[in-house]
């Protein structure tokens, strides 16, 4: 496709997971492609439901097997990467528990895996921070930005 339109804006659909374990702690991936930690997320396959992608991501880059406890947002997220294609990802993110697996890198999207204390984290940017912190709210709807809405966290590019 990219040798088709070069580097042009995709609008892409993404799945993120926020994964608790027993103790609160939050599953966290460091990426291979910027070195930065992360939530476990990916593309939506052709005919996947969100919630089967963010199951699936969590699996392959943590070996962790996760449920979905509940929806936690949907938001629209830009990206620029290093080779200077450009995506928007209309992102849905959960809030999972780990229910069996073994965290670690297992394969090459991730270089390390960790579990981190929620007042542990560590440096996120802030799209991270944002699904974060609304899946670990107790209680409420799912988030989303308002009409109108400027969140500071999804309208700057991330460069990867």
């Amino acid at each position: 496709m990219r040798a088709e339109i070069g580097h042009d804006l995709l609008l892409l659909p993404g799945a993120s997971a926020v994964v608790t374990d027993d103790d609160g702690r939050v599953l966290l991936a460091r990426r291979s492609d910027n070195g930065r930690w992360s939530v476990p997320a990916g593309v939506i396959d052709p005919g996947e439901q969100p919630a089967d992608t963010a199951v699936r991501e969590v699996l392959e880059e943590t070996g962790v097997r996760a449920e979905i406890v509940r929806l936690a947002g949907v938001a629209t997220h830009p990206v620029v990467y290093p080779n200077g294609d450009r995506c928007e990802y209309l992102n849905v993110w959960f809030r999972c528990r780990a229910v069996g697996g073994a965290a670690g890198a297992t394969d090459d999207e991730s270089l390390e895996v960790g579990w981190f204390a929620p007042d542990e984290l560590p440096e996120l940017d802030e799209w991270s921070v944002l699904r974060i912190s609304t899946a670990l709210a107790e209680s409420g709807p799912a988030w989303f930005t308002t009409a109108g809405e400027k969140h500071p966290a999804l309208n700057r590019p991330d460069n990867l």
